[in-house]
């Protein structure tokens, strides 16, 4: 689609925009008894297709009608794919586990109709690797394998991560669309701070390091490699020298800090795009937006389901998102 075509679609977005849960919203819902209550109010809010009771169903169904939206308003594919392609690999993740541990977790896979669980699981356990899209292929066998012989779920997970970013990379290098290209560009080097940041506070190796991160123009990530693998101090002065100073800041005031800003980072790359009313970008952002929305409700409803007061509930919403 031309730019010129979003016209309408950005009209709708327009309107969607101001049915986004509202800072009320959130404190009515935090106020509320219990999950069963906060379910209730998000049904009313329009959530899901009002008949899910769980909240794990609702959740999915909600960020499916999301993807749906995208497709109603005719998105580029190439930039749907951008959008959908994490949860394609998070899903082939959690069936490469599954699958080796012999262990199902509620609630691990995204709904894709083209992708979900049993789909997965028989193309795993025919191997027939071939049968997945092009740039899974390799990973997927590889992951699988190593995941069998060692039961390592993290290194299975840095092996199809670093296969996302890079598919991911390849397709903004090739796309003419300046927005796609700044898009995967900081989606790729804020996943590559988020992985260092992690393998700092554990210990990983270089190695560990250097297999995991995904190449991209913003930042050298041999030398964040080499930071990480020296600990948290040298990845925060690598930071602040590399122009990422606001993560290195947030690193400092903690986890939830810097996953807010790992988010904030990606919306902010849409900001120029927001009030063009003849572009994809304010489509792009609705749907990050409403990302973090599903993200912050699933915050309240794990912190409602474990019974925490209302002002830790308050207080860990406000962290992550503001």
């Amino acid at each position: 689609m031309r730019d010129v075509e979003y016209t309408f679609a950005v009209a709708r977005i327009r309107v969607l925009e101001k049915h986004l849960l509202s800072d009320d919203d959130i404190s009515a819902m935090i106020s509320l008894k219990d999950v069963p209550a906060v379910v209730a109010y998000l049904l009313d809010r329009g959530w899901g297709d009002g008949s899910q009771q769980d909240p794990d169903r609702l959740l999915a169904a909600e960020a499916s009608k999301t993807l749906d939206l995208m497709r109603e308003l005719k998105v580029d594919p190439e930039i749907f794919r951008i959008l959908t392609y994490p949860r394609y690999f998070h899903n082939l993740k959690a069936a490469i586990k599954e699958l080796c541990t012999e262990v199902r977790v509620a609630g691990a896979y995204y709904e894709l109709e083209d992708f979900g669980r049993e789909r997965l699981l028989e193309l795993l356990r025919e191997k027939d690797y071939r049968a997945l899209p092009e740039d899974m292929q390799e990973v997927a066998a590889e992951a699988y394998e190593t995941m069998a012989s060692t039961q390592d779920g993290q290194i299975c997970d840095l092996m199809v991560d670093r296969a996302c970013l890079d598919a991911m990379m390849e397709i903004g290098r090739k796309n003419g669309s300046s927005l796609i290209r700044a898009y995967e560009e900081m989606t790729v080097a804020v996943t590559d701070i988020r992985i260092a940041y992690r393998a700092a506070r554990t210990g990983k190796s270089l190695r560990f390091l250097r297999e995991g991160l995904a190449e991209c123009d913003s930042i050298s990530v041999s030398a964040l490699a080499d930071a990480a693998s020296r600990g948290s101090e040298e990845l925060l002065a690598f930071l602040r020298g590399a122009g990422y100073g606001q993560a290195a800041d947030a690193i400092e005031e903690g986890p939830s800090a810097f996953d807010r800003w790992c988010d904030n980072r990606l919306i902010e790359t849409l900001k120029p795009q927001k009030t063009n009313t003849i572009s994809v970008g304010p489509l792009v952002a609705y749907y990050l937006a409403k990302e973090n929305e599903i993200k912050s409700v699933r915050i309240l409803l794990t912190a409602k389901a474990n019974g925490f007061p209302e002002e830790a509930i308050r207080g860990r919403v406000r962290e992550m998102y503001g």
